[in-house]
């Protein structure tokens, strides 16, 4: 027997004996982790984090230049999996992708029983690509609608004959059976269970019993089976051993002449258990197919307007600039601007909105959305388009494991074992203590069957996948797992100002000075991503007839080459920090402009300001709605680079609490830290300047329309161009941590009260197969309900009502200085 209780990769238990193999050096829990360790080919991960090792067999499996580079023309599929035991059998998965051909990256997901391949689709075809991923227990399918369709009626018709032996079992049991085992006369008269007849009677309900069985059970036996060659116990080996030790049990029994039989136990077993899985799969496939319908709805080619007309292009060939044509009925291939034609959008999928979107020159469109109505030419912003970021940040937050899900996958992982334990323990105990060997036998099966920790395994993942699908319904994207582990505890909500409170739709209106100097700054101002930038880029229409070179970013603005003469363009701040000289005329209009709440511009060229442009934009017309119903139970506080006139609108509102002004991106995120010593703090921004304070919070949320770094820093992105969706957010992150609290409570209460009376022996394997089903059907049933999101319980307003006051009441954090 092996000294070592838990797998040297990943930290789970191993079982007696571990998992072994010549040439590579540890124990492990199942082959899995053999394989990935045999990949690492490095002793040191005994000392790793499981985390960290992941990471290495991930980097180890494309470690081939080939492989870590992805060609033009890859894509992107997402596969099913069966037969995953633990979070290692990802990295498992991932580095076979070496052997596949035509395979350039793989990624699994433990939690969603997902696989993601991004592969060439003239070297291999999906079907291909299933088969090489297959094998060692694994089985990879495709996740699409009709295979879906397929194992639904596979399913369903194994049931459906499971039940009709399983019905006709019953019969005789419920007619003959369970009156002459409860000490009653048989519903049929002159029935002799000894007799010819009774034996007739009782071999016919062995074959049926048999039959329903084998039909409804043969996804537990197969799952059995795969858990025994990687050496790694799960809940269907501990079904697999209930059902098949009742029908063995009963068969003995009837052989040697007796007549306590109990082969209605495999039935009520298989048929409970197989309609829990067929719903649990239901439900875990719709992430799955859910990525794929993203997947399939998005476009490879768009037609682009050359010189000569237009032309067929990959999308990987089409750059920004570019125009392309959109027809009624097509999908936008990217991000863009209407430049020519109008119609109207359907981004339903993007943004959970039903109604389509009007669209005319200058409005922005969403790569992915449908044109229903029109013809359009829009003129392309980004060679990514918002639905291929939305694909990426639904796996990513659907392939994390969060806290309790680690938890919860650790204890189900000891759980089985030690439930096998206390069944061969309880079989001793009760031969040493004398019990007659039936009584032992059934004692143990009791045990097996009513422990099966199914419920405690779909607790969390099954809640999650809702929460997920539930908030993007209501148009955001979920893109990390602390959104449902911190959201529901937030205290002070912190918004970015300009482009998150106000539309972000600046426009210059007043110009001071030289005029021709805003040329030059719109042609800096193109490698900035503010939405200032964009008002001085649209007012000057000729940034494009300049050549820039040496292009810099500051905290207030940008410097570079244009036309080989520097330029600086910015707030004033930004010349008295590099020493250029700022005339008074424009500095009386700068300082006219913030106390109008404006945003002052200077541009500057040989070290003298000559120009300054003021912008203004305008508030979102939801904010006021939006910060009375945040404000009721959390602390709001606005943050914003604008001096302090710009933000007395905000200041002046009575359900916002402190307002932080003149604040550079890097003093947003010292006031996030500082807020967090008060509560755990969400940001909501929508800039590049706002990315590093949405990485500081606890929660950070971007708004949809705003900048991929942005984006790729925040926990969860709403799709849409308005901020309603956020209190729906923190609705959906409670209301998806009071169902993983819900189902969790429920599976440890079932087995902390199911086991010891299992082992005392006040519970028969009858009611042990009702109950362990009864269990898992309710954690299923409750994890597939809709989230109530709309009203906040009464602890949850109480709670946050007291920790908005004390904060209010403990003083306003100051802004760095």
């Amino acid at each position: 027997m092996s000294d070592q209780t838990h797998c040297t990769l990943c930290d789970l238990p191993t079982p007696d004996p571990p998992v072994t193999a010549d040439g590579v050096e540890g124990a492990f829990c199942c082959r899995g982790c053999l394989e990935v360790a045999r990949t690492l080919d490095d002793a040191a991960v005994a000392d790793a984090d499981p985390e960290d090792v992941r990471a290495a067999v991930r980097e180890s499996a494309n470690d081939d230049d080939a492989a870590s580079e992805v060609p033009d023309g890859a894509e992107t599929a997402y596969f099913s999996v069966e037969g995953m035991h633990c979070a290692t059998c990802e990295a498992f998965l991932e580095s076979r992708a070496a052997d596949a051909d035509g395979v350039h990256e793989a990624a699994a997901s433990y939690a969603n029983d997902a696989l993601k391949v991004v592969y060439d689709p003239e070297a291999s075809e999906r079907e291909e690509i299933a088969d090489a991923f297959s094998g060692y227990g694994y089985r990879v399918a495709d996740p699409d609608a009709d295979a879906e369709r397929t194992e639904t009626l596979t399913t369903g018709v194994r049931l459906l004959a499971g039940g009709f032996f399983g019905m006709m079992v019953m019969l005789w049991y419920v007619v003959f059976l369970y009156p002459l085992y409860l000490g009653g006369d048989p519903l049929v008269p002159f029935f002799d269970p000894r007799g010819v007849g009774g034996q007739y009677l009782f071999w016919n309900v062995a074959v049926l019993s048999g039959a329903a069985t084998a039909f409804a059970g043969y996804p537990i036996f197969r799952g059995a089976l795969v858990s025994l060659r990687a050496r790694r116990p799960n809940m269907d080996l501990l079904v697999a051993l209930a059902a098949g030790a009742a029908f063995v049990y009963s068969l003995a029994v009837l052989v040697l002449g007796g007549v306590e039989v109990y082969f209605d136990i495999p039935v009520v077993i298989t048929l409970a258990v197989t309609a829990g899985e067929h719903w649990e799969t239901k439900v875990k496939s719709r992430a799955s197919a859910g990525l794929a319908e993203l997947t399939a709805d998005s476009v490879d080619t768009a037609t682009v307007v050359t010189a000569d007309g237009t032309e067929e292009r990959a999308l990987d060939d089409v750059e920004v600039g570019d125009r392309v044509v959109v027809s009624t009925g097509e999908r936008v291939p990217l991000d863009g601007t209407i430049a020519d034609g109008d119609g109207a959008v359907d981004e339903s999928l993007l943004t959970g909105e039903s109604n389509p979107r009007e669209v005319d020159p200058g409005d922005d469109v969403v790569g992915g959305s449908v044109l229903v109505a029109g013809g359009v030419t829009v003129a392309v912003t980004e060679t990514e388009s918002t639905m291929d970021r939305i694909v990426a940040t639904l796996w990513e937050a659907q392939s994390t494991h969060g806290g309790v899900q680690h938890l919860a996958d650790r204890i189900a992982g000891v759980f089985v074992p030690a439930v096998l334990a206390l069944a061969g323990l309880a079989f001793v105990a009760y031969l040493v203590l004398g019990s007659a060997v039936d009584t032992a036998v059934l004692t143990a099966l009791t045990v097996l069957v009513v422990s099966c920790p199914c419920a405690l395994g779909l607790a969390t993942p099954l809640a999650v996948s809702n929460g997920i699908r539930s908030a993007l319904a209501r148009g955001v994207v979920v893109t990390g797992p602390t959104v449902f582990e911190r959201g529901g505890d937030v205290d002070v909500v912190a918004f970015d100002k300009t482009g998150t409170l106000t539309t972000g739709d600046m426009r210059v209106r007043d110009v001071v000075g030289d005029e021709e100097a805003l040329d030059a700054a719109a042609a800096l101002e193109r490698y900035a991503d503010h939405p200032v930038a964009g008002a001085v880029c649209a007012y000057a229409d000729t940034a494009d007839d300049h050549t820039v070179a040496d292009v810099e970013r500051h905290a207030t603005g940008v410097s570079g080459t244009v036309d080989g003469e520097r330029v600086l363009v910015g707030r004033p701040a930004l010349f008295e920090s590099e020493g250029w000289t700022l005339p008074n005329a424009l500095a009386a209009r700068a300082t006219r402009g913030d106390a109008n709440g404006l945003v002052p511009i200077v541009v500057g060229t040989g070290g003298v300001a000559r120009a300054i442009a003021v912008a203004g934009d305008e508030p979102r017309t939801e904010w006021t709605a939006v910060v009375d119903d945040l404000a009721a139970t959390h602390r709001v506080i606005v943050l914003t680079g604008d001096e302090s006139a710009a933000a007395d609108r905000f200041r002046d509102h009575p359900g916002v609490d402190e307002v932080f002004a003149g604040v550079p991106p890097e003093g947003k995120t010292s006031v996030v830290d500082r807020l967090r010593t008060d509560g755990t703090v969400a940001m909501v921004g929508d800039g590049t300047n706002d990315a590093p304070a949405l990485a500081a919070a606890d929660l950070g949320v971007a708004i949809g329309d705003g900048t991929a770094m942005a984006v790729d820093a925040a926990d969860a992105v709403i799709t849409s161009d308005s901020l309603d969706a956020l209190p729906a957010l923190f609705g959906v992150a409670r209301a998806t941590r009071r169902r993983t609290r819900e189902n969790l409570a429920w599976a440890f209460c079932y087995n902390a009260l199911a086991v010891p009376l299992a082992l005392v022996g006040l519970l028969n394997p009858l009611v042990a197969a009702a109950a362990m089903g009864t269990s898992s059907l309710l954690v299923v049933a409750n994890s597939a309900r809709a989230l109530s999101t709309e009203s906040r319980s009464v602890g949850d307003t109480l709670r946050g009502r007291v920790k908005a006051a004390l904060a209010r009441v403990g003083g306003a954090t100051t802004p760095p200085s």
